[in-house]
């Protein structure tokens, strides 16, 4: 059994490794449901405030930060429990080798994510190069997103937040 529950299987001819998750250890009890907004200040250090709901039920845990470039809206930082990345990483290994996109992304995932700590005052620390892409300087917006949570600059949120509103009716209809 791997770290968080999470067992390693062979597969395939190349010895890919992809974790497997069971059932009944798939609830990761380390981690909070991520809900609701929170506007926080950003320090000199480029430190945020996590709400004290959404930290880890343990110390010491890491949180992945990635630069996320999926919205029209710009960049922003999403935070991913561990579980969260490791699904990620498995999804990687999961595409073909021949796809020209499985190695741009584990070059731009890889050397662009920081995985980082809680401080002991709950704060995490945006790197500097991932801080200035996303537009974050004085103010943030952590929006959860139930199993992750992404940190918005204010302006940008504000812009995603009415794209989402466009886009909520078909959504909400495709879970009924």
């Amino acid at each position: 059994m791997g770290k968080g529950g999470l067992k390693w299987v062979v597969v395939g001819n190349w010895g890919s490794f992809l974790p497997t998750v069971n059932k009944m250890e798939s609830n990761d009890a380390t981690m909070p449901k991520f809900c609701s907004v929170y506007l926080h200040g950003v320090d000199e250090k480029r430190r945020v405030q996590v709400p004290a709901k959404w930290r880890p039920r343990k110390e010491g845990i890491e949180l992945t930060l990635v630069l996320w470039p999926k919205y029209k809206e710009g960049l922003c930082v999403r935070v991913l429990p561990p579980l969260k990345f490791d699904e990620m990483l498995g999804d990687l290994d999961a595409m073909s080798n021949d796809d020209p996109a499985k190695p741009v992304l584990k070059r731009l995932i890889g050397s662009d994510a920081e995985q980082v700590t809680l401080d002991k005052s709950g704060r995490i620390c945006l790197p500097e190069g991932m801080a200035r892409a996303a537009g974050i300087t004085k103010e943030a917006v952590l929006v959860g997103m139930l199993d992750r949570f992404e940190i918005w600059n204010p302006e940008r949120h504000r812009m995603v937040k009415a794209s989402d509103s466009a886009l909520a009716p078909e959504a909400f209809r495709r879970m009924e």
